[in-house]
């Protein structure tokens, strides 16, 4: 019995887990990113990000690269160096964007640390901290 999808979703078991883990994985750091830009303001007595704002979708974007970086650099020293060559390879096939090659390191780590999630929350509240510093201007 196939499995029941949306249209727009993949018909392949492992594929549609890889599409919800990508998309959980990237709402999460969406979520990072935003928190930080508007931690940053409140306590530095800044106006909040404005939606229609290129300048704050510009940092934001900004933010949510930096955040992709530093878990790359914190979770892969987790792995072992045969998991570790199995993330690097999975981000290799990504796209030529640099974001989405992140991206797939990411959910490759999450497929390969069980307590991904409380790793990446780890790393959460450790940039959201330093991204509320003055020296981040």
């Amino acid at each position: 019995m196939p499995f029941r999808t949306r249209p727009d979703q993949p018909r392949d078991l492992h594929a549609l887990i890889e599409g919800e883990v990508r998309e959980r994985i990237s709402d999460a750091v969406d979520s990072v990113s935003l928190e930080a830009m508007v931690e940053y303001r409140r306590c530095h007595g800044l106006p909040g990000p404005a939606a229609g704002s290129k300048r704050d979708r510009e940092e934001f974007n900004a933010g949510v690269h930096a955040f992709l970086e530093r878990l790359r650099a914190e979770l892969l020293t987790a792995l072992p160096g045969d998991q570790r060559d199995k993330v690097v390879e999975a981000a290799s096939r990504a796209s030529g964007n640099p974001t989405e090659r992140l991206m797939a390191t990411q959910v490759a780590l999450a497929r390969q640390l069980p307590d991904y999630w409380q790793r990446f929350e780890a790393v959460r509240l450790a940039f959201t901290r330093e991204r509320k510093s003055p020296a981040r201007l």
